[in-house]
């Protein structure tokens, strides 16, 4: 959007802009050559009435005295201007002279004596008028032609203001398209924000009445569906404490039930419907962001305690690399996400090899299994909750379905993101990415 705005924006005032300078350039030759028909008649005009007021014997001496500065005049037979007719020039040369005079203006052939100092051939065109004076003489009367002067006659300096001026244009078009999309693009981000922390601050009710509106609406929704979120989640809780005592007794009665087969199914029944319930729960906590209040943690310090305690616990689990890096989490939900990881690869992978290293601005971990890997259409599908592989990751291996949707969450929840993929050696590759604070 950020650049159609500056387009269109950029576009409009420079097309604006050129039409303006057209229309300027055309009315700006209007006047010149208004000025100029003026000059010429009032120059046509002084000789006539000079001529006028002189005696007849000395005419021709003060005709010859008059035809300078370009302006030729001389006596005709009679014989009618031929040429393109010049009805301004005429108007106002009748104009000045009055009715008494029959007057005639035409762009015509330039008289010999002009013609002789016109070099150009595009100018061999003059300005010429016939007036029959009151005696009966005609009097030629003829003006060099002048060359044209164009608006854009010196290309050199329009190019370098035009220059200026687009980019004095586009600096100013980006600097309101930056303004104009910056509430657009703050309510974007926040959108995809929300996906991932719930609880995020809402967005600055600031700025013309349209965004103030749209980020009103946005925090509105954020509230309804964070309620909607808490209100289920504690939905979930009551329920799961609520069945705990009443789970508690059967399990105990149980307990008194003669037949040990039946009693053994009874119970395994009776466990895992109360993993189940607890599992839910920590799904919603986990989409809900429940996991504690954020501190900054030493995520060496922090992955390599998780490792150790992997191996006292009998697990194969080796780590590879260091980060000498912090990140800004909740250190019960972290835990829960790297264990979730390193469980689920040694419980369908036979190992977890962790390597981890800094990259960039990110913790980069990778963890590799080595299982039979997952089909690529099915990497994905692998989060969906509850969602099982058939084979090594079926229900008979006691997997719930929902430990890597939980470490997603979590690693979302923390600005980070997670994802599998089938590595090159066989088996699958968990590749978790974590801001550093």
């Amino acid at each position: 959007m950020a650049g159609r705005v500056f387009i269109i924006l950029v576009g409009g005032i420079l097309a604006s802009a050129a039409l303006t300078l057209l229309l300027a350039n055309r009315e700006r030759q209007a006047f010149v050559e208004h000025i100029r028909t003026f000059h010429a008649s009032e120059r046509m005009f002084q000789i006539v009435t000079m001529l006028e007021a002189s005696p007849p014997e000395t005419r021709e001496k003060t005709l010859a005295t008059l035809s300078r500065n370009g302006l030729v005049a001389e006596f005709s037979s009679g014989v009618q201007l031929e040429g393109t007719p010049e009805p301004l020039l005429t108007s106002k040369l009748q104009e000045r002279l009055g009715q008494n005079y029959k007057v005639i203006a035409m762009l015509s052939e330039c008289l010999p004596k002009i013609a002789q100092t016109t070099q150009s051939v595009n100018h061999r065109l003059c300005r010429a008028a016939m007036v029959t004076l009151h005696d009966g003489k005609f009097l030629h009367l003829a003006l060099p032609p002048q060359p044209e002067r164009s608006t854009f006659q010196s290309m050199p300096h329009w190019l370098l203001y035009g220059l200026m001026f687009t980019a004095s244009l586009g600096l100013l078009a980006y600097v309101v398209t930056r303004m104009a999309t910056r509430p657009l693009r703050l309510l974007a981000t926040a959108a995809t924000g929300l996906g991932n922390n719930i609880e995020a601050q809402p967005l600055v009710e600031a700025g013309p009445t349209e965004v103030r509106e749209a980020a009103a609406a946005f925090n509105l929704m954020q509230t309804q569906i964070k309620d909607f979120v808490q209100e289920r989640t504690h939905l979930l809780a009551a329920i799961t404490h609520d069945l705990q005592t009443p789970l508690t007794r059967l399990r105990l009665r149980l307990e008194k039930v003669q037949d040990e087969e039946l009693r053994a199914r009874l119970i395994g029944d009776m466990t895992a419907m109360q993993d189940m319930i607890r599992n839910g729960l920590d799904l919603a906590r986990s989409i809900n962001s429940l996991g504690g209040s954020t501190q900054r943690i030493d995520f060496d310090s922090l992955l390599n305690s998780l490792c150790d305690d992997a191996v006292e616990a009998g697990q194969e689990v080796t780590l590879e690399g260091t980060t000498y890096a912090s990140i800004n989490a909740s250190p019960e939900a972290i835990r829960r996400c790297l264990t979730n990881l390193i469980d689920n690869a040694v419980n369908y992978g036979g190992y977890a090899h962790i390597k981890v290293k800094r990259g960039g601005e990110h913790i980069v971990v990778r963890i590799h299994d080595g299982g039979p890997g997952i089909p690529e259409n099915q990497l994905e599908k692998i989060f969906t909750p509850f969602f099982r592989l058939e084979g090594s990751r079926s229900r008979e291996t006691g997997g719930t379905g929902i430990g890597l949707t939980i470490a997603r969450n979590i690693a979302e929840q923390s600005g980070g993101s997670l994802f599998l993929q089938n590595h090159p050696q066989g088996g699958i590759e968990a590749v978790l990415e974590l801001p550093i604070a």
